[in-house]
């Protein structure tokens, strides 16, 4: 289920420099704030959460998910080089999970570490909250990686599409509306930062066994649709 090959070149396309620096922007910028905050505040466990929620989880994890998950495969299927990767001997699950490994590990380390980073600065990991959030953003990047591979692998505007849903769904409705609460990741993964830390200072509407069985429906679900579309795709290329 895993290709060595495809997990390389994938590494080489979305690690490039112009992508890196793209990918390590909002990372740099969450542990400047976090530098701020802790000289300008102190440490602070109520401060801290709503740092790490209101900008580590809510925007950037969703954008270095939306740029690893659509970067893992968009491009090569708008320039057309996708014919010569599904003419090698390559079952097309093996080349959407392969992807999704790589865009998952590409967010994780772009998101996870950042936010545990940041966590420790704010607060030193006062009541588990730079834990808490490390934790959310893993388990986020495994959802948003699969959602915006199956964006990448649909649409040709799914860089548009991912950003639309990362920065108004997620960051606007989800923060806003009760019912768009409950269809958010990002929800999803706070029941799960819940959890870990306790208290009042992380919180979420959405219940953890809800959490996580949609956390795994939709990672599944989403990981098995692209497969489908990449096999369509090589069916009409080959007619």
């Amino acid at each position: 289920m895993y290709d060595p090959t495809v997990a390389r070149l994938t590494y080489r396309a979305l690690l490039g420099r112009r992508r890196a620096l793209i990918l390590g922007a909002l990372p740099l910028l969450l542990i400047v704030i976090s530098v701020a905050v802790r000289a300008l505040t102190g440490a602070d466990d109520q401060t801290a959460s709503d740092v790490l929620g209101g900008f580590a989880l809510a925007t950037m994890v969703p954008i270095i998910g939306v740029i690893a998950g659509t970067g893992a495969i968009g491009p090569e299927i708008d320039d057309g080089s996708v014919v010569y990767l599904l003419s090698k001997p390559i079952k097309r699950p093996t080349i959407i999970f392969t992807k999704l490994i790589v865009a998952i590990a590409v967010t994780m380390v772009f998101s996870a570490v950042p936010t545990l980073v940041a966590g420790l600065i704010l607060n030193g990991n006062g009541q588990q909250i730079a834990v808490a959030y490390t934790v959310a953003a893993l388990v986020s990047s495994i959802a948003y990686s699969a959602l915006f591979l199956l964006l990448g692998t649909v649409s040709r505007h799914a860089v548009v599409f991912g950003l639309v849903y990362a920065l108004v769904w997620e960051a606007l409705f989800g923060s806003l509306v009760p019912g768009a609460r409950t269809l958010s990741v990002q929800q999803w993964s706070l029941a799960v930062a819940h959890k870990l830390a306790g208290g009042d200072l992380v919180t979420s509407d959405v219940g953890l066994p809800t959490a996580t069985v949609l956390l795994v429906a939709v990672t599944v679900l989403a990981t098995w649709y692209a497969g489908q579309k990449l096999r369509s795709l090589t069916l009409a290329g080959e007619e």
